[in-house]
């Protein structure tokens, strides 16, 4: 089977909002190449460094590949996903160049050149994200270990929206309390989450296929007795107040539904907010405030940020 791989050179700002648009457009997995991770500081001592050609990245800004297999419909598909990219601007993301290739590659090689990218990585005091060929020894007996088989659904678990969400939830999930993780891709912030002891978690995305690639990785956890994955549009229909609300999705997506996160988290309950750029961090900060939040921390990673705030 042929595929094709399409390649947008865009921003870092664009990255999030990109590979939702070709999530959607029926992609299976995306890359990401950015120069950043040439230079990035990373600590060694659990193994999970590996040498990065420079080669394999653009000299400014990231490019963000993707794979669609060649039909018919190829080339509407494409047309489509240009339109979305550039209907970014209509949310005040800056998506740079916006050069747009498309190339074909043989089955045989999609399915196994995207994996140089992806090795385990410590993400945080105790949790560490493991793909599910690699060989991996916990180097500690509290390490916590999330197997993700990201070829499914975009989402690797260390990108640093998710990295931040995870870091959140350490310090947010009690032993038995019930969480909601809006717009759960793979399934990572779910599974940290009973991995932390929640009681119960509800799993929600729109996508049928993000949902599917949970529901795999929640399996290949061993956390399927706890957390439920469901397709659903955000909170709609969510009737159960949470402990702990997370969402690691678009800016724009948290300030207009920060109104039903409210109504959805019990009093003196977390919403865990992520996914946002630095340019919308205020907007996002009053939106949160005015449904009844008091912001607890703010954190930072690279170009991005993800907001504790717990219900006043």
């Amino acid at each position: 089977m042929k595929w094709s791989e399409i390649s947008i050179h865009t921003t870092n700002e664009a990255v999030e909002a990109i590979s939702n648009i070709l999530h959607e457009a029926g992609a299976s997995g995306v890359v990401i190449e950015d120069p950043f991770e040439l230079i990035k500081e990373r600590q060694d001592q659990f193994g999970e460094i590996y040498q990065l050609d420079p080669h394999d990245y653009p000299e400014e800004g990231v490019i963000v590949k993707a794979y669609l297999p060649v039909n018919s419909f190829l080339g509407e598909t494409v047309d489509e996903i240009k339109e979305a990219i550039n209907n970014l601007i209509l949310f005040n993301i800056d998506i740079g160049l916006n050069k747009v290739s498309i190339s074909e590659v043989n089955e045989e090689e999609w399915a196994t050149a995207w994996k140089k990218y992806y090795h385990p990585v410590k993400i945080s005091e105790r949790f560490t994200i493991v793909p599910t060929w690699e060989e991996y020894t916990p180097v500690s007996s509290d390490e916590l270990i999330i197997e993700l088989d990201p070829g499914m659904a975009f989402g690797t678990g260390t990108h640093p929206t998710t990295v931040m969400c995870i870091q959140a939830l350490e310090r947010t999930v009690k032993h038995g309390d019930y969480v909601v993780d809006v717009g759960t891709g793979s399934g990572v912030l779910s599974i940290a989450a009973a991995m932390l002891k929640a009681e119960k978690v509800t799993a929600l995305d729109l996508d049928e296929v993000a949902v599917q690639s949970a529901k795999i990785n929640v399996k290949l956890n061993k956390v399927h007795e706890k957390v439920d994955v469901f397709q659903n549009n955000l909170l709609d229909g969510v009737e159960e107040q949470a402990d702990v609300v997370v969402a690691n999705i678009l800016a724009e997506v948290i300030m207009r539904f920060t109104n039903d996160v409210a109504s959805a988290v019990k009093q003196d309950g977390y919403f865990i907010a992520s996914g946002i750029i630095q340019q919308k961090k205020q907007d996002v900060k009053d939106k949160i405030s005015e449904a009844g939040f008091d912001i607890i921390e703010v954190m930072q990673m690279e170009d991005w940020v993800a907001i504790i705030a717990k219900r006043k």
